[in-house]
């Protein structure tokens, strides 16, 4: 089968195009792997809301759930084994790419559960606990980036464990993710890992700064400040890259990477999140178009997927050199009475939230799944 043209371009741009969805149907069906055949699918991401909504549509799961409750499984024991099969089957899918790749593409991403965000000690744990129950080389474990994750990220990655850095909203915490990182990287070389093994991606969200900011600019309801409407999303992210550069590609501050280079230490790639457009006004592949660059990942849901498959248009790097114009964008939502610090505080807070949400549902609906199964 023949690759899509629109997205073997966006490719070979330098852009891995990562999927945001994943169950145990889609594995099964053959689907996930027509999408690498036929899409430029190099990756997957999941997290506990995609989770959760693979479990509540139709019956892949029930007999995998009859056979969990006839052993007596509690319902945690349950969600771990079910999700931890799912990603395990998606990693043998794209070993194939893996292998290719060098270990650069090819990942799979399962993430600790959320209520553990800001708990270090626990979130480890479990990160070291997941890498072992998958054993797969091409696993990511998903961390946040909330303050009590960072250290987090520092140990796991010192275990040689390679880590999808979630949630970051900020510039400012997405400086401190690339400090934990480089940080696991040190450790690892001392503890005697080989650090060519250890690979890692920064999930920067994009979609959700400009639904905040957007709610907040109509409230304000200037001229000046509606003119700046859909604006922030990818001016935070070109910043991003911009931040990206100067710690990872002859910047002012690379000597600590360049150091951790020469043993084999790999880049921290950003990797656009939330890239799903929310206002039907924007484009529905802006935050693809507008977000070409090299060395970075796209992870997208199948709808946008689709749709840049149908109708994106590639205008080369659309990133490199833009840090300039991005600060214009926040100087002028500053200045029109945008609180930034809180938005990000808002957002971050909110992301955990909806995990922590979806993760409830899931262990609500499997406890009833297995109680109902249990008692047949």
């Amino acid at each position: 089968m023949a690759q899509n043209e629109k997205l073997a371009e966006l490719s070979a741009a330098g852009v891995s195009v990562w999927l945001d969805d994943l169950s145990r149907d889609r594995i099964r069906s053959g689907s996930l792997a027509d999408l690498i055949a036929t899409h430029s699918v190099v990756g997957v991401t999941t997290n506990p809301t995609i989770f959760q909504g693979a479990l509540s549509k139709g019956h892949a799961y029930d007999d995998q759930i009859k056979e969990l409750a006839a052993r007596g499984a509690d319902v945690d024991a349950a969600i771990r084994t079910i999700t931890t099969d799912d990603v395990r089957a998606a990693c043998d899918v794209f070993a194939e790419v893996f292998d290719r790749s060098g270990g650069v593409d090819g990942r799979v991403s399962i993430e600790v559960d959320p209520r553990l965000a800001f708990d270090a000690d626990a979130t480890v744990a479990q990160a070291i606990e997941l890498w072992k129950i998958v054993d797969r080389p091409n696993l990511f474990i998903k961390i946040p980036a909330t303050e009590e994750g960072l250290p987090a990220i520092t140990k796991v990655i010192a275990e040689g464990i390679s880590v999808n850095v979630t949630l970051i909203f900020s510039v400012e915490r997405y400086r401190s993710v690339m400090g934990a990182y480089l940080d696991g990287l040190r450790n690892a070389r001392i503890a005697g890992h080989d650090l060519a093994r250890i690979h890692s991606v920064a999930s920067f969200f994009v979609s959700r700064v400009d639904t905040e900011i957007d709610k907040r600019l109509e409230a304000i309801g200037t001229p000046e400040a509606l003119e700046l409407r859909g604006k922030a999303g990818i001016a935070n992210a070109h910043l991003a890259y911009a931040a990206y550069q100067d710690v990872f590609t002859n910047g002012a501050h690379t000597s600590t990477f360049d150091n951790l280079s020469s043993s084999g230490g790999n880049r921290q790639r950003p990797l656009w999140a939330s890239t799903g457009v929310k206002n039907p006004d924007y484009s529905d592949t802006m935050y693809i178009t507008e977000l070409v660059a090299p060395n970075t990942v796209n992870t997208l849901p199948e709808k946008t997927l689709e749709a840049y498959a149908d109708h994106g248009e590639l205008r080369g790097d659309a990133v490199s050199g833009k840090a300039g114009e991005a600060q214009a964008v926040f100087d002028k939502l500053s200045a029109v009475g945008i609180d930034l610090d809180d938005v990000f505080a808002v957002l971050e807070r909110e992301g955990v939230e909806k995990f922590e949400k979806s993760w409830d549902e899931l262990l609500s609906a499997t406890k009833a799944e297995l109680e109902t199964t249990g008692s047949n």
